[in-house]
């Protein structure tokens, strides 16, 4: 796959939720799919980035399931999604030693689309074909999970 694909890609999965990706990123330097070494996010490869984005990934995936959770539409969190994709993908374009320009576009891009298409997708079910709520999510949660790693792995 090209780059600015799997920049789009890695921001789609921003969108729905905004720091899976990033704890994908550090998951695809853990494994060897990625490579940091001799650049300036050589702290990715380090186990304590992997622990602390892996429990703030959790921690998310918990909170998202809140009545009190503001929807991700809502500026700040549209800003957070924002900038998860936009890092995510220059981190991609780094491990590919590649300009980072295209791709930081394409991961915003691609958190918008993931933003909206998954509120949009996730209301629909709810709402329009009746299904529960929580099992929706569950499934998002998986998406954005599985999602993210494909992407990295395939760098």
């Amino acid at each position: 796959m090209t780059l600015l694909l799997l920049c789009l890609l890695i921001g789609v999965v921003g969108g729905l939720r905004a720091v899976t990706p990033l704890a994908a990123v550090c998951w695809g330097a853990y494994l060897g799919w990625l490579h940091f070494a001799g650049t300036g996010l050589s702290f990715i490869d380090h186990k304590a980035t992997l622990l602390i984005f892996t429990l703030l990934a959790i921690g998310e995936i918990f909170n998202d399931k809140l009545p009190k959770t503001p929807p991700r539409t809502a500026i700040p969190a549209l800003i957070a999604r924002l900038l998860s994709g936009a890092c995510c993908a220059a981190a991609l374009a780094v491990s590919a030693r590649s300009g980072f320009v295209g791709p930081v576009v394409a991961g915003m891009i691609g958190a918008l689309i993931g933003t909206y298409g998954g509120y949009n997708t996730r209301h629909s079910l709810v709402t329009k074909a009746r299904f529960m709520d929580f099992p929706v999510a569950l499934l998002e949660d998986a998406i954005a999970i599985g999602g993210g790693l494909l992407v990295v792995s395939h760098l």
